[in-house]
């Protein structure tokens, strides 16, 4: 579901990305592990057609980031570092706004941001507080829900639990075990190996542009 082969990218004299080889088949969960720095989040933007590649293959659900971007985008849904709410409407009415821009019929959104709200355990909160209120396990529980109010095939979560306490964080791990089960194929980034050895299926380690070791978290630590 996702494809990246000889992927480069280049900030004036910063190699970012130095020939990215990485495939992620259809519902299965991989993560992305690697420190600040090590191209995590470029290799992020060029998926999610927010950046384009000096170089390189890039493919999500068979789509062209470079040539068919419009259909990558169809087929994606996005969680950034930072949980994208909108903090002055409550639960239901930001996921009911994400499935109108999505293009959903209002009462087709209304019925998706119940099931959703539902799912991820914001039912009781959901109409009566602004999502400015909600703790920030909260916040990004609302915001995963919206990155799947449209059921795309592929979701990409970078750095999903930056910021979060313990519990938020165990929160986030739920809500992403959630996504796997129900057969959406994840890319997780993540700086966290416990975070890859929990929720993915495979970890890839990126460092300085270029993946430098591949496998289950029982293999990487047996390399170790």
């Amino acid at each position: 579901m996702i494809s990246i082969h000889g992927l480069t990218k280049r900030f004036g004299d910063f190699q970012a990305l130095a020939g990215v080889e990485l495939d992620v088949p259809e519902g299965t969960v991989q993560g992305l592990l690697g420190p600040n720095g090590a191209g995590k989040t470029t290799t992020v933007r060029v998926l999610t057609t927010l950046l384009a590649p000096d170089s390189g293959d890039v493919r999500v659900a068979g789509r062209s980031v470079q040539t068919e971007g419009h259909l990558v985008r169809r087929n994606l849904g996005v969680s950034g570092q930072y949980a994208a709410v909108d903090e002055k409407l409550s639960g239901f009415e930001n996921l009911t706004m994400v499935g109108e821009l999505y293009g959903m019929r209002r009462s087709d959104a209304k019925a998706r941001a119940r099931e959703l709200l539902r799912d991820f355990r914001l039912d009781e909160v959901s109409d009566s507080k602004q999502a400015g209120s909600y703790s920030g396990g909260m916040k990004r529980r609302l915001d995963l829900a919206g990155a799947i109010v449209a059921r795309p095939p592929v979701v990409i979560l970078d750095e999903p639990t930056t910021g979060l306490d313990p519990r938020g964080r165990r929160d986030t791990w739920d809500a992403i075990e959630s996504l796997a089960t129900a057969g959406t194929t994840v890319l997780l980034t993540t700086q966290y190996l416990d975070e890859a050895d929990q929720l993915a299926d495979s970890i890839a380690v990126i460092d300085s542009g270029a993946i430098i070791a591949e496998g289950t978290a029982a293999e990487l630590k047996a390399q170790a």
